[in-house]
């Protein structure tokens, strides 16, 4: 019995050691006025028109009812710096979303599974 609970603890530390949240970073911040002077206006640009050219993202503005002309006067009224904050977020999208997350999820999922059926003595007859 003990040594099951035992098992299944050390199983469980493991399991917990193995999925972490997003690590912790940490970096020097510089102030508003040496950030701001490092923003390049026509790569955050070239970023941003990079992300409007691709299919998906054009069909859903069509649909929203925007035409290319609205985009682009838009998109010249903005300042540098919500270009380039526009430009940051884009870069941090994942379009099909964080894959390697959901594939460890499974795993842990399954493998909690087993290690349970394991510690009840359970067995699966597949005919």
């Amino acid at each position: 019995m003990y040594k099951s609970i035992a098992v299944y603890l050390i199983l469980a530390i493991f399991v917990i050691g193995i999925v972490q949240a997003a690590p912790a970073e940490a970096a020097f911040v510089a102030s508003s006025s040496s950030a701001m002077s490092k923003i390049d206006r026509q790569a955050d640009m070239d970023r941003i028109t990079h992300a409007l050219e691709m299919k998906a993202v054009s069909s859903r503005l069509s649909q929203l009812g925007f035409t290319k002309e609205e985009i682009n006067t838009r998109l010249a009224s903005l300042s540098d710096q919500q270009v380039h904050l526009l430009a940051q977020k884009i870069d941090k999208l994942r379009p099909a979303g964080d894959g390697i997350a959901v594939l460890g999820a499974l795993i842990v999922i399954v493998f909690l599974v087993v290690v349970i059926l394991w510690l009840t003595h359970h067995r699966v007859v597949v005919r």
